[in-house]
C-alpha cells in the first residue's frame, strides 16, 4: 500500500464489510446445505410439518444437539422457518432441495461449489503457469455435482420446450433421426432425449473418460443402451457423419476451441441437419452482465471451471460462461454457418438455433 495518505470513506468500508460478511455467510451455507443433505435431513422434514430438534434426530438417527445447531443454521439462512422450538422447511423449499425429480431440484449446484474449494491450489498453479486447470484435473465430485444441477432442467425443458422451438427438428426425432450430443458428461440430456424419442439413435461424446462410463451406467439403468453409444472422443475428433442434429448442451464456453468444434459439428451434420446450442443465460456487453442477480455465481463459476478448461485447451478464444448470444453467434458464422438464432430461453438459459 501506498504510504501517500489516502482518505477512507467509512461508510463505503462498512457498507463493504457487511457485503464481505455477507458473502462468508452464503458461502459457509453451503456447507451445511451439503450436510443436511447427505444425512437426509431435508427429506426427512418435507412435508412433515413443524419439528423439534429431537424429533428430527429421530427420524435421521442424527445427534440432536448437532441437529439442532444445524437448524439454527437453516434458520438464520431463511433455508427454514422457525417459530416456538419447531423447525419447518417450507413446501417451496422441499421442491428446491429434497426433490431430486422436481423441476427446480438445486442441491447438485452444491456439489459444484464444494469442487470448486477443492480445486483452489490446483487453479493457483493454473493462474501462475498458464495453463488453467483442466475439466479432467478438477475434484471428482464436480462430475456427479454438475449431473445433478442441470438434469433437472434439462428433464423440465429439453423435450417440451426446447427442440419444439428448433425449426422441424422435433418432427424428425419422433420419425427416427441420428443425433449427437457433444461434451455430454454423464449423459443427462442424452438419456432424456432417446427416452423421449425412441425411434430415433443417440451418440454421446466426451473426452472425460470417468464420465462416458458412468453415462454408459446411466443408460444401461435407463434401458436405452440399444440405442445409446458413448464414446471417449473430444468435440473435434468423433467420426460419425450424417447426424440430423448436433446439441451442445453448456459445454461450447468450455472448449479450447469452440470455432473449431462448431467446424467439426457442421462438417458431421446432413446438409438439412440443425446445432442446438445451450448456454448460460447472458447479455452482449460485460456492462449489462455485471448488473444481472445471477452473475456473481456465473462467473465465479466460469472463473473456477469454465475458463480455466478452455485455457487448458488452448483457449482461442476462451469464452466463459457469459459470452452472449452475438459471440456465440460469430463462433458459429465463422465456421461457416449460415443461419443463427434464439429459438428460446429461460431466465437461466439461452437456447440458440444454428444452421448450414
Amino acid at each position: 500500500m501506498s504510504t501517500q495518505a489516502r482518505t477512507i470513506d467509512e461508510q463505503k468500508l462498512q457498507t463493504f464489510m457487511m457485503k464481505a460478511v455477507g458473502d462468508m455467510g452464503a458461502a459457509a451455507t453451503c456447507a451445511t446445505i451439503l450436510l443436511g443433505e447427505k444425512l437426509g435431513l431435508y427429506r426427512a422434514m418435507a412435508g412433515a410439518g413443524p419439528l423439534t430438534p429431537a424429533q428430527l434426530s429421530q427420524m435421521t438417527n442424527t445427534n440432536e444437539r448437532l441437529v439442532r445447531e444445524w437448524l439454527n443454521a437453516q434458520a438464520a439462512a431463511g433455508y427454514v422457518a422457525y417459530n416456538n422450538d419447531a423447525y419447518e422447511l417450507p413446501a417451496e423449499h422441499a421442491m428446491a432441495l429434497a426433490d431430486e425429480e422436481s423441476p427446480v431440484f438445486i442441491a447438485g449446484a452444491f456439489d459444484v461449489l464444494a469442487a470448486m474449494f477443492a480445486s483452489d491450489d490446483k487453479l493457483v498453479e493454473g493462474f501462475r503457469n498458464g495453463k488453467g486447470l483442466g475439466w479432467n484435473q478438477q475434484a471428482p465430485r464436480l462430475f456427479l455435482g454438475t449431473e445433478r444441477f442441470f438434469r433437472p432442467g434439462y428433464k423440465t425443458f429439453l423435450t417440451t420446450a426446447w427442440i419444439p422451438a428448433l425449426e422441424g427438428v422435433e418432427e424428425k426425432l419422433k420419425a427416427g433421426a441420428k443425433v449427437a450430443d457433444v461434451g455430454c458428461g454423464h449423459g443427462a440430456s442424452t438419456v432424456v432425449m432417446a427416452q423421449a424419442y425412441p425411434k430415433s439413435e443417440f451418440y454421446g461424446f466426451d473426452y472425460h473418460g470417468g464420465s462416458i462410463n458412468t453415462a454408459k451406467q446411466r443408460a444401461k439403468a435407463a434401458g436405452i443402451d440399444d440405442r445409446v453409444k458413448f464414446d471417449v472422443v473430444d468435440a473435434k475428433g468423433y467420426g460419425e457423419k450424417d447426424f440430423d442434429l448436433v446439441c451442445f448442451f453448456d459445454c461450447l464456453h468450455d472448449m479450447g476451441d469452440p470455432i473449431g468444434a462448431a467446424k467439426h459439428a457442421r462438417q458431421a451434420l446432413k446438409p438439412d441437419g440443425t446445432i442446438l446450442l445451450v448456454e448460460p443465460m447472458a447479455a452482449d456487453t460485460l456492462e449489462e452482465n455485471l448488473k444481472s442477480p445471477i452473475a456473481p455465481m456465473f462467473f465465479a463459476a466460469s472463473t473456477m471451471v469454465c475458463t480455466a478448461n478452455a485455457v487448458n485447451q488452448g483457449g482461442e478464444p476462451a469464452l466463459g460462461a457469459q459470452a452472449g448470444e452475438k459471440q456465440l453467434g460469430d463462433v458459429f458464422r465463422q465456421a461457416g454457418f449460415t443461419r443463427f438464432r434464439r429459438a428460446t430461453e429461460t431466465p437461466f438459459n439461452l437456447v440458440l438455433e444454428a444452421r448450414p
